[in-house]
């Protein structure tokens, strides 16, 4: 029986040759599917091979991810008209929409396949430059109706299948993305002597650094010797140079998987202060690493992180609760000790191995 063939797309960054974990994923997908990628390209990386069509990034900067955007209906059905795919993968609502334009451009009657990672407003709201909340009432419309008129919508956690319903969509599937989680699974590490409370993300509004930096403020005066740690970057940038500057914050711009993993090994307590937050790939690494979670009410944390047993949820925005809940872990190591236990238990439903994610995927596709 021959295998459908699938293009997937999306704004993602790749480097050719894939690294390791990512050949495993695409590994796993081409056993199942006859697969075909248009995303960008990271700089340097050659723009294509037999599978990947990638677009090189655009100078100036600035204007990168608008140009990807207006081109995208276009070089949609050319692929589609070339690869005649039996189904479009689209990583955003976005790339729903000038799928569904494609599609109209070629008459090549492919299904539209939409995946919702996280919540669509934020990329306008609380992402990169503030000017493109200038279009964030279009950019809604336009998310909901390619919703609407996809021809299937997979979700990845109980929160992207609440969006979703709230536009009248059912989704079609629910389940992870495939992580790489094998830096990850390592038996855990016992807390070290020190207690750390660690930030992992990338410094933007929506992870809510500049909340995180206030809590912080409040808290470092009651807890001693205990110490933050930011692990990102972003468009926030400023916001971590003042903590290193006031507090003497330990900050590292970018760290491999393993050097993260090492880091959560290094800390007592995950921190995870989000405005919004889709699948929350960090909160299943420190699962793993058990290390219990200090988060927020906010995305798909609640659906992860069980309050007192695998963390300490509080409401988003609310620097006061915040901080208290950091000094309670960074006070307690039993407490610490007990979030943490209760976060190995919490990984299990989460993991998927490369081969589960790809039938899942040609499932979803039949």
């Amino acid at each position: 029986m021959s295998k459908p063939r699938v293009l997937f797309i999306g704004r993602t960054r790749y480097r050719l040759p894939l690294s390791p974990s990512l050949a495993l994923k695409f590994d796993a997908l081409s056993r199942e599917l006859d697969v075909h990628v248009l995303a960008a390209a990271a700089p340097g990386s050659p723009a294509g091979d037999a599978t990947f069509t990638l677009v090189p990034p655009f100078r100036p900067r600035a204007l990168d991810g608008l140009s990807f955007w207006l081109a995208l209906p276009v070089r949609v059905a050319r692929m589609l008209r070339a690869f005649r795919p039996d189904a479009v993968v689209c990583q955003t609502a976005y790339d729903a929409a000038a799928a569904l334009l494609a599609r109209r451009l070629a008459r090549v009657p492919a299904r539209i396949i939409v995946e919702v990672h996280g919540d669509w407003r934020t990329s306008t709201r609380l992402y990169g430059s503030g000017a493109r909340r200038l279009v964030a009432g279009v950019g809604d419309a336009v998310a909901a109706a390619a919703l609407r008129r996809a021809d299937a919508v997979r979700t990845v956690s109980p929160f992207t299948a609440r969006l979703v319903g709230e536009l009248g969509v059912e989704p079609t599937a629910d389940f992870p993305a495939y992580m790489h989680l094998e830096p990850f699974t390592v038996p855990p590490m016992p807390l070290p002597d020190a207690p750390v409370a660690l930030f992992v993300g990338v410094l933007e509004q929506y992870k809510n650094i500049d909340g995180l930096a206030a809590a912080w403020r409040l808290a470092a005066p009651r807890v001693g010797a205990a110490s933050l740690r930011l692990v990102g970057k972003g468009t926030r940038a400023d916001v971590a140079k003042a903590l290193v500057r006031e507090h003497g914050v330990r900050w590292d711009e970018e760290l491999t998987s393993e050097e993260v993993a090492t880091a959560m090994d290094d800390a007592w307590v995950l921190v995870l202060p989000s405005r919004s937050e889709g699948m929350g790939r960090v909160l299943v690494e420190a699962f793993c690493r058990g290390r219990g979670v200090v988060g927020t009410r906010a995305g798909s944390i609640p659906n992860l992180v069980v309050d007192g047993v695998s963390g300490l949820l509080v409401e988003p925005g609310d620097p006061d609760a915040l901080a208290d809940a950091l000094v309670r872990v960074l006070s307690d190591r039993v407490l610490a000790e007990r979030l943490a236990e209760g976060a190995r238990s919490a990984a299990a439903p989460w993991l998927q191995t490369p081969e589960q994610y790809a039938q899942r995927m040609r499932e979803l596709i039949a």
